[in-house]
């Protein structure tokens, strides 16, 4: 039971506003006490930040090992983005690990369906599966199966107490890649 109940500021002190990523945002500032005082004594201050930041990573796997992987720290990944940056590392890396036989395959995402992405592959690699929408059933994961043990494997591989921002997350990131080629996954 609450005995005394007064109204609460939840905003931050004017002297100390709360920077999140370099933005002010208000929403990001909640604290559950009887008081900021009460609160900041307990070091009760937990910020969260509702919409994460992003980074999305393409990494390949194929029979000789891991890819080199391609990092997007402030982008959603387009069709634009697919052609220019991730493609010729594909292609690049396929060569080197494969030579000459080798197929490359990617899912229906849309970047991969796009006309243009289809053509290059069509045109550069020496094999390539068109259009994976219409070889194999839509959101079928249990046919990538791999991804997840990928994933997981790296994940697993990262000291999460060093990750503290998104530049530490890229750093761990790219060690535990090297750390999983060493493994020969």
């Amino acid at each position: 039971m609450i005995d005394n109940i007064d109204s609460i500021n939840l905003s931050s002190p004017p002297d100390r506003p709360r920077i999140v990523h370099g933005i002010y945002n208000a929403q990001n500032d909640r604290v559950w006490a009887m008081s900021r005082e009460e609160a900041d004594k307990k070091g009760a201050i937990h910020e969260k930040i509702k919409f994460s930041v992003k980074v999305m990573v393409r990494l390949g796997v194929c029979a000789e090992g891991l890819i080199v992987p391609v990092i997007f720290e402030d982008a959603t990944m387009n069709a634009q983005k697919y052609i220019k940056e991730v493609l010729p590392v594909a292609l690049k890396s396929g060569k080197k690990m494969l030579g000459k036989n080798w197929t490359y395959q990617q899912d229906g995402a849309t970047p991969h369906t796009h006309h243009l992405s289809q053509k290059l592959c069509v045109d550069h690699f020496p094999a390539f599966i068109p259009n994976p929408k219409t070889r194999w059933p839509s959101n079928s994961p249990d046919l990538c199966s791999f991804d997840y043990s990928l994933w997981n494997e790296l994940g697993q591989a990262m000291d999460w107490n060093y990750v503290t921002a998104k530049a530490t997350l890229i750093v761990e990131m790219k060690q535990s890649v090297k750390e999983l080629k060493k493994k020969n996954f």
